[in-house]
């Protein structure tokens, strides 16, 4: 896609502020119902009288123009009626996880420098305006629209990144946006039924959610992610949008390959993100929808530039995440020079010319080579200028002089039936530098020569882990993601004790 081509879809479809499209919806139908979550709903006339008259509550407790309010709420209708408060103020909502310790979420409120934060007791951070969870304003306080006002970003989700200290991805576009964008990226409709199952504080779970509120679709939204349950949902919502990590795919795929009987017929398009998803994973959500049904998307939080592939392009290219969509995308070694197909580098980004930047950083740098960004991911194209993802650069085990991505192992692992979900990390190593350990999360009884007797049909020797320990906590969370730094440093520790 090419600016020329932006420049017409805009023209067909021009932008407009969020408010200002909530408004008009809500005119042209108040009592749609925009929200429903676990049997409760909210109309599209309730939603604005109650962000109007929360709107104003901020405002009392200082919050202006281009201020930050941190969002600490689960995933829920209160959640939308905040964030869409913070706009009605230009302020700029920050999600955050509502279970993030006090001390983390401190880092982020002095980083940001949060006028007002939502969702925690004010004790918990003294110095910064808080309201809790359930908060409503007084009755008297006015529900009438307020004057439009545009923030001057329309969300800054926060990241941790490699480094473990955090970090606010500011989105560089106000809360302004065009239908256009959302039909053709996400490939959706205001018709569609779409399921919100991922975090809300998840950039892609916001973002999917807030286009499809604005094109006019109705939004089923889990507090948090259970397989059964959503399998369930899915049916009897008539769900026909959602959009999957590649651990909600593989623990809604155990329940169905248990014999549990769903109905999934309704499914239009399932999107799926954020991380690598095995092929044999995909091979399967494949038989069961239609590969016609499946959409991939690579791009990161940062969106400089977006890569899709549908289920048909990919049983072409095999564990590919597509050609470039939104800017392009190069294969770069340490010195800066484009990689050939076929050989592995770091992903390195940029937007399309004259589009401008996307995000900005607030508590970090962007890591840049020759006017092009990287994430820190490692990948390599194909002769069609396909891409594939390898690994993040900063997990990349080098045990005796060979590498190893924790990625594809974790893939070989977490295909074994009794796995639910799996971490591989280096550890430490007198002989080999890093020894690949695995850690665990199977049904009880499972044995670590069981495993391993598995991954040796699957895996080259040097990439199968010299060692395995089982745990029955949850290994990622429900966005996908996995504090693999601190899972290490843990491990380590347990070494250095039994040593």
């Amino acid at each position: 896609m090419d600016v020329s081509e932006l420049e017409r879809l805009m023209a067909a479809n021009p932008p407009e502020p969020f408010v200002r499209t909530m408004a008009r919806l809500t005119g042209e139908d108040p009592g749609f119902v925009a929200i429903s979550c676990e049997g409760e709903s909210i109309t599209r006339l309730e939603l604005e009288r109650r962000s109007n008259r929360l709107a104003r509550a901020y405002a009392e407790q200082g919050v202006g123009f281009g201020d930050y309010v941190a969002i600490a709420l689960p995933n829920g209708i209160e959640f939308y009626v905040a964030f869409f408060a913070a706009l009605k103020v230009g302020a700029v909502p920050l999600p955050l996880s509502y279970r993030l310790p006090a001390v983390e979420r401190q880092d982020i409120l002095d980083l940001a420098k949060a006028a007002l934060l939502v969702g925690v007791r004010e004790d918990e951070h003294p110095g910064y305006p808080s309201l809790p969870a359930g908060f409503e304003p007084d009755a008297r306080v006015s529900d009438e629209p307020l004057p439009e006002v545009v923030s001057p970003a329309w969300k800054a989700p926060t990241s941790g990144g490699s480094t473990g200290r955090p970090k606010i991805i500011r989105a560089s576009s106000g809360a302004v946006g065009s239908p256009a964008l959302g039909r053709l990226l996400y490939g959706y409709t205001s018709d569609d039924v779409q399921a919100v199952l991922a975090p809300l504080y998840h950039n892609s779970a916001l973002g999917t959610s807030i286009d499809g509120l604005l094109l006019g679709q109705r939004l089923v939204v889990a507090k948090k992610f259970d397989a059964e349950e959503v399998l369930r949902l899915i049916g009897e919502h008539g769900i026909t949008w959602l959009m999957l990590v590649p651990t909600m795919m593989h623990r809604m795929y155990r329940r169905i390959e248990a014999g549990g009987q769903y109905d999934l017929s309704s499914i239009r398009i399932m999107l799926h993100l954020a991380a690598k998803c095995p092929e044999w994973l995909k091979d399967k959500w494949i038989e069961l929808l239609g590969p016609e049904k499946i959409l991939e998307l690579y791009g990161g939080t940062e969106s400089i530039a977006i890569t899709l592939i549908t289920g048909e392009e990919w049983l072409e290219h095999r564990g590919s995440v597509g050609r470039p969509w939104f800017g392009d995308m190069k294969i770069f070694d340490s010195g800066g020079n484009e990689l050939p197909p076929g050989e592995i580098g770091e992903i390195y980004m940029k937007s399309v010319e004259g589009f401008g930047p996307t995000y900005e950083y607030v508590g970090a740098e962007a890591r840049t080579m020759n006017g092009w960004q990287t994430l820190g991911d490692l990948g390599w194209k194909d002769e069609d200028g396909y891409l594939y993802i390898s690994d993040r650069r900063v997990d990349m085990i080098v045990s005796g002089g060979a590498n190893i991505y924790p990625a594809e192992v974790e893939a070989a692992i977490d295909h074994h039936p009794k796995v639910l979900s799996s971490v591989v990390v280096g550890l430490p190593d007198d002989d080999l530098g890093q020894r690949a350990h695995a850690i665990v999360q199977a049904e009880a009884g499972t044995t670590a020569r069981e495993l391993l007797d598995f991954l040796a049909d699957r895996l080259v020797r040097y990439k199968i882990p010299r060692s395995v320990e089982f745990t029955n906590q949850p290994l990622r969370d429900d966005s996908g993601k996995v504090r693999r730094s601190k899972l290490r440093d843990a491990a380590i520790e347990r070494m250095k004790t039994r040593a």
